[in-house]
């Protein structure tokens, strides 16, 4: 997993660094909803290619909540430096435009008004988003690669430890408006190594996250586990060979319509010179879904 590890350094390299935006493109580059993709079905597919995928490294997409704004990472064809990229629907389409340097994974809050970065975030003012913020103690002590909040403000995320390949992924809930002390996740969720990139449900009804684990396929595969009725996690699901493969499949999230699951995949084992951004249908959520 040394390969992993090195990816790791790269998103975690880059401090809260705020940039100049780059003008963008100044014709559309796609129209319709999802940049006017053909929607998939079960069977995962490259997202927007040419547009968003292409033979270089791309990850981490997300959607905000009102579907007209994305983010994602890219390294720059030229430079290898990574960069934040603005995808932007407006009247007449969507624009895409190099928004900063790389300033963490973006994860939007279910309320829009906060954009995680790992242990940094942004905050929705009306002129835009606000500089990069840190997140106070406890949390800004972890090397936290990814983080996503529920719509009750429970914090999910992961703590990587360059030392230590069983890193868990923790929670924080927000109590009366007090941040609780974080706490890791039970046996059914931190299992295996590299358990990482965690996405809560917004109702907090499923977790998904990346593991290696032994039921695996190889390296690091996404799993989901479903709340259960007296509020523990249940067993951790492995989401198939159509999803999982022998390579590097992680840091999966759901579209805020709850239409459609993406995640990134190592095009190159061995190296991590082609990572690419897929989509698939969601509706797996509700079929595996234990009956209770």
């Amino acid at each position: 997993m040394k390969h992993f590890c090195a990816s790791v350094a790269l998103l975690l390299a880059s401090g809260a660094i705020t940039g100049t935006s780059h003008a963008g493109d100044e014709t559309p580059v796609a129209t319709g909803p999802y940049l006017g993709q053909t929607p998939p079905g079960d069977t995962p597919e490259p997202f927007a290619p040419g547009i968003v995928v292409t033979d270089g490294w791309e990850y981490g997409l997300s959607f905000a909540p009102d579907m007209d704004e994305a983010y994602f990472i890219r390294a720059n064809p030229d430079t290898g430096d990574h960069e934040f990229i603005l995808l932007e629907q407006k009247k007449d389409g969507w624009y895409k435009k190099v928004a900063s340097p790389r300033q963490g994974q973006p994860v939007f809050s279910p309320d829009g008004k906060t954009m995680h970065l790992g242990r940094r975030y942004k905050e929705r003012t009306e002129g835009g988003w606000s500089d990069v913020k840190m997140l106070e103690a406890p949390f800004n002590e972890f090397l936290i690669m990814r983080m996503s909040s529920s719509r009750h403000g429970t914090l999910y995320f992961d703590t990587y430890d360059e030392n230590n390949d069983a890193f868990p992924l923790r929670f924080s809930k927000l109590v009366d408006g007090e941040r609780q002390a974080p706490q890791a996740l039970g046996a059914n969720i931190n299992t295996g190594t590299y358990m990482a990139h965690p996405f809560i449900a917004p109702d907090e009804s499923y977790l998904i996250w990346d593991a290696k684990r032994e039921d695996g396929y190889g390296d690091s595969d996404i799993y989901i586990s479903y709340r259960q009725a007296d509020g523990t996690w249940g067993k951790a699901i492995n989401l198939g060979d159509t999803i999982n493969t022998s390579a590097w499949e992680a840091a999966a999230g759901v579209t805020p319509d709850g239409k459609y699951l993406f995640f990134n995949r190592n095009m190159k084992p061995g190296t991590y010179e082609n990572v690419d951004i897929f989509w698939v249908d969601a509706s797996f959520i509700e079929d595996l879904r234990p009956k209770q």
